[in-house]
């Protein structure tokens, strides 16, 4: 008996056109990718590269930067007792707050002082032309004497050629018209003295004259250093290192700045900027007034923008204690640190910036590469 033929259904049977057409879409895939890999990726990555060359160069930056501001070890010239420290340690103050006060007493015994001798030296001087008037007088007197023994001798003289006179009263009127002008010649200088030291000029203001004026200076100084017991701010700052001046210390003027105990330490909020030391090849477009963007380590995600005040006339390495000695045979050249300083805007973040924090600073030098510089 004959076995039967099984016939498959038309949609089981292999579709042998079917499988051909998709080894040649496969194919035709292949052959796209390779084209976009060895031709579109190639000229993209040109075209970017070339698109990115041209954005580059414009924006330098640095992590070796530093927030620095104004800060000023606040003392006076004059040595005393610290009587009060009106401040505490980190305290905000404004200009012209009061820091700390040295005892005024001894001061203003000075200052009493001077007052009375200016006033005694105003006295003097009016003395002094009061008695030049007096002198005046005294030669005018004087010069009327002379004048009456001038005529006695006179008279004298010719009556003694008819012997009508003793030859006595003679010589008596002539030793006296000699002395009394040896007198007269002597008040003569006496008020020239006194006019020298009036400054010749015998109607002279008091308040001209110099030793008027060295009287006045005393009280001037005496009075400066009266004023600078009381210590006050320069500037708006915080003040610091205040707990080492306390009441009761004896502050010496000579060496008050050099140590903590006779100066308060104080920071500017106001007048603060970065120093960034910059790679000297990352400053050839850099120029003062470019736009600068500021990160703080301590504050990340906060932008503080600045601009260029000024790029060092030297590399840091030029005032270092010991520079690099480049004259021996083991030379390598090392890129050098220019410090350029940015200038922070007033208007930026209000977070508080204080001295020492790192920060990274960028610079738009809004510089724009050409062609040329790429070929």
């Amino acid at each position: 008996m004959a076995e039967p033929v099984l016939k498959l259904a038309p949609s089981l049977q292999p579709a042998k056109p079917r499988a051909a057409s998709l080894s040649g879409v496969r194919n035709a895939l292949r052959r796209r990718t390779r084209f976009i890999l060895l031709v579109i990726v190639p000229i993209a990555a040109a075209v970017v590269g070339l698109v990115l060359y041209m954005m580059g160069g414009r924006y330098v930056s640095t992590d070796d930067a530093y927030v620095h501001a104004a800060k000023l070890m606040v003392s006076t010239d004059i040595s005393g007792i610290v009587s009060e420290v009106d401040v505490h340690e980190g305290q905000q103050v404004k200009a012209g707050d009061v820091l700390f006060r040295v005892d005024p007493r001894q001061f203003q015994i000075a200052l009493d002082n001077a007052k009375a001798n200016l006033a005694q030296t105003a006295l003097s001087l009016q003395a002094m032309k009061e008695d030049y008037a007096r002198m005046q007088q005294d030669i005018a007197a004087e010069q009327s004497l002379v004048d009456l023994d001038q005529t006695t001798f006179d008279r004298d003289a010719a009556l003694l050629k008819t012997n009508a006179v003793a030859q006595s009263t003679y010589d008596q009127a002539r030793f006296t018209l000699e002395g009394d002008k040896r007198k007269l010649d002597s008040l003569r200088k006496l008020s020239e003295v006194q006019l020298a030291r009036l400054g010749g000029n015998p109607n002279f203001e008091i308040a001209q004259h110099p030793q008027y004026l060295q009287a006045k200076a005393q009280v001037d100084e005496a009075q400066r250093q009266l004023d600078h017991t009381v210590v006050r701010a320069p500037f708006d700052g915080v003040a610091t290192q205040v707990d080492a001046l306390q009441p009761g210390t004896y502050l010496v003027a000579q060496t008050a700045a050099l140590t903590n105990t006779g100066a308060v330490a104080l920071v500017s909020t106001s007048d603060v900027w970065v120093d960034a030391n910059m790679k000297e090849t990352d400053l050839t477009h850099v120029k003062i007034g470019d736009k600068v963007k500021v990160w703080v380590d301590t504050y990340p995600g906060h932008v503080w923008s600045g601009t260029v005040e000024s790029i060092a006339p030297a590399a840091g390495s030029e005032f270092s204690i010991l520079p690099a000695q480049n004259s021996s045979g083991n030379w390598v050249k090392v890129g050098q640190r220019i410090p350029v300083r940015v200038r922070i805007d007033p208007k930026s973040e209000k977070l508080q910036l204080r001295a020492g924090m790192s920060v990274t600073a960028e610079i738009d030098t809004g510089h724009r590469r050409t062609l040329s510089e790429f070929f």
